[in-house]
């Protein structure tokens, strides 16, 4: 066993997200350390948040984000919120700057407890998202799961939040769909070259929606940041709601709701909800092999 980190058991909205302090090491959690984590019931994951000393002198930390079958995601919008808590609690500070695969995040945690995170500006331009075909809407393309003359689920609008989106529109609460079948046959469709999340979106209002997500590589989850966001893009994009939109997790409606705020000054997408501590321990980077620690009194994510 090689020498241990420390983490945190955490959540934002359901999904479950373990925060890795990797800071002042040059080593990263491996694709093998993530698989045995994400395998065991007590440490399983949607994503690991591994915060790293920042590259830049303008950012607070870099950050790597892992799902669960080993691989990298480029945003977590629901992972920075349980990072901003566990930095917050560290430091003391509300406000924090990532750099991220995806580029640069800035979040704030509110006094309500809520957190704030930029996720940047929405891409719709198909070799960007990417798509394998050109779409010149990519607000609605031609995808459709089931019968060609009855389809079960047709025409998502695409787009990037820094990692690819389809969004489908359903008629009714989503969890009525079979999207834990449909799911892998759409992450892994020809018509997405680096996998997309699957999201199913019900609007029932011009300021509220239901969703239900399936996240590229880790597959059915309670909640999924970004997927929130492209949903709400795309609602206002498509007429279907405005730009600022209340979004709750079909699979996940007791813990509450994420605001996302698409906002037509800076063409940014501001997304505010909560992030939950469960418990801390501390874990081998390079094998998974892991270890809890007594809680402490102020419940802070990493001592």
């Amino acid at each position: 066993m090689g020498a241990m980190v420390d983490f945190a058991k955490m959540n934002g909205l359901g999904n479950k997200i373990l925060v890795v302090d990797m800071r002042g090491r040059t080593d990263r959690v491996t694709p093998e350390a993530a698989i045995a984590l994400a395998a065991d019931p007590a440490t399983h994951f949607d994503q690991i948040m591994a915060i790293h000393d920042p590259k830049h002198s303008a950012t607070d930390a870099y950050i790597d984000i892992i799902n669960c079958d080993g691989t990298l995601a480029q945003a977590c919008g629901n992972g920075t919120r349980c990072v901003v808590q566990a930095l917050s609690s560290e430091t003391g500070r509300k406000a924090f700057t990532f750099h991220t695969l995806a580029g640069i995040l800035n979040a704030v945690e509110h006094d309500d407890g809520t957190i704030s995170v930029d996720m940047g500006e929405p891409v719709f331009e198909w070799n960007r998202i990417p798509l394998s075909e050109e779409f010149h809407d990519t607000s609605r393309i031609e995808l459709q799961i089931g019968p060609i003359d009855q389809p079960v689920l047709h025409s998502p609008a695409a787009m990037s939040m820094g990692n690819p989106h389809a969004v489908f529109w359903v008629d009714r609460d989503p969890m009525a769909f079979d999207l834990e079948r449909f799911g892998p046959l759409l992450e892994n469709h020809p018509m997405f070259p680096q996998k997309a999340n699957i999201t199913l979106a019900h609007v029932t209002s011009d300021s509220a929606m239901t969703t239900r997500t399936w996240e590229r590589g880790a597959g059915l989850t309670l909640a999924c940041g970004s997927a929130a966001c492209a949903a709400a893009v795309s609602g206002a994009r498509t007429g279907r709601t405005g730009r600022k939109v209340k979004i709750t997790v079909a699979s996940s409606p007791n813990r509450g709701a994420l605001t996302i705020d698409w906002r037509e000054r800076d063409n940014k997408v501001v997304m505010t909800g909560p992030a939950e501590w469960e418990w801390a321990g501390r874990l081998d980077p390079m094998t998974g092999a892991w270890e809890r620690i007594a809680e402490t009194e102020s419940g802070a994510a990493l001592p």
